[in-house]
């Protein structure tokens, strides 16, 4: 029997989908495993701009992930 796997998911970011999917993607490219909650809610049922879509990590991943998201913060705001 497999261990049970008792990891939290911790929202790091919720916007539109669109920019959740990028932020989706630059946590992947930097390494960090990520998911999408009610993006398909958004696609399937309801305008983009409807629903707001947060991007989750694992606990553990959750500084890795908020050291990306100060970086990118701190690129867009010059």
């Amino acid at each position: 029997m497999k261990a049970e796997d008792k990891s939290k998911l911790i929202e790091v970011f919720k916007g539109s989908l669109w920019e959740a999917e990028l932020v989706k993607g630059l946590l992947e490219a930097n390494g960090v495993k990520s998911a999408t909650k009610d993006g398909i809610a958004v696609n399937i049922a309801l305008p983009e701009t409807a629903i707001d879509v947060a991007v989750l990590v694992n606990e553990e991943d959750y500084e890795a992930a908020m050291q990306v998201m100060r970086e990118r913060d701190r690129e867009q705001n010059g």
